[in-house]
């Protein structure tokens, strides 16, 4: 059987030299730039910033828009054959389009920089816990803040703080929902749909994650305890054997034995 390279592998996706190497030149670049991201739309949000503030603030945020754009751009441009990128690469599309993806990229940067368990089954189940958790807390602060920023002034309004909005969102992820606070503009709406659509999905991977590993757990621990069963085993085996040896030792002695001398005059 024939063993891929990660040159042949990377080849079969549409990569070359030239976007791999652009790829790893902008990688931490573009991790820093989602973390500015988040931050920046944040103090927009909750800040309520006006003025000049909010300028600056919209202004940083169309900038970093604009760098994850031109990354794809070069990206799609250094690649061969194009086509098979994009087709193989449709993530990267929706991270370059769509703003509320990009700190999933700091997702990714955690779990190459942890270094977590001696196996790989257990190394894939932590990326998966980091992604799983990492993106409902992603989701729940990101649609708490659009959440905010549509309904803050409409009339009629109960999600007129951040914390109204976190706690909507974590009622709506888990699908509590007490009822207290509900959105009453269209575009809340539509976020708290995406809200629970996403939070179905995250919250099962959470616990099937979690799941995975207790069971795991469980059938290690008894597949540790066989072998010392079967040596357990062995000995009162052993120890019953031995124990027949001499039990047929002994008769044989028995019978070996003389009765003694017979008395005279008998």
């Amino acid at each position: 059987m024939t063993t891929l390279t990660a040159t042949d592998r990377a080849g079969q996706r549409g990569e070359t030299a030239r976007s791999l190497r652009w790829e790893r030149l902008t990688y931490w670049p573009l991790t820093v730039a989602a973390a500015v991201f988040l931050v920046t739309y944040t103090v927009h949000v909750i800040g309520d910033v006006q003025g000049v503030w909010s300028i600056a603030t919209t202004s940083l945020i169309g900038l970093i828009w604009v760098m994850f754009v031109a990354d794809y751009i070069v990206r799609l441009s250094l690649s061969n054959p194009r086509r098979l990128w994009a087709r193989t690469h449709k993530f990267e599309l929706l991270l370059a389009l769509l703003p509320a993806l990009r700190p999933i990229r700091l997702l990714d940067a955690t779990t190459r920089l942890a270094s977590f368990t001696k196996t790989a089954g257990n190394s894939i189940r932590a990326r998966l816990l980091i992604y799983g958790v990492g993106s409902a807390f992603i989701l729940i602060w990101y649609v708490s803040l659009l959440e905010l920023q549509f309904e803050r002034h409409a009339e009629g309004a109960t999600i007129t703080t951040f914390g109204s909005a976190v706690w909507w969102a974590f009622c709506t992820v888990t699908t509590v929902g007490y009822g207290d606070y509900v959105p009453v503009t269209v575009p809340g709406r539509v976020a708290a749909v995406v809200l629970m659509a996403g939070g179905v999905v995250l919250v099962g991977l959470v616990v099937a994650t979690i799941s995975s590993w207790v069971v795991e757990r469980a059938t290690r621990g008894h597949e540790d305890a066989i072998p010392a069963t079967r040596a357990d085993v062995r000995a009162l085996t052993d120890a019953l054997e031995q124990a027949q040896h001499r039990v047929e030792a002994e008769r044989l002695a028995a019978q070996q034995t003389p009765s003694g001398p017979t008395p005279a005059g008998s």
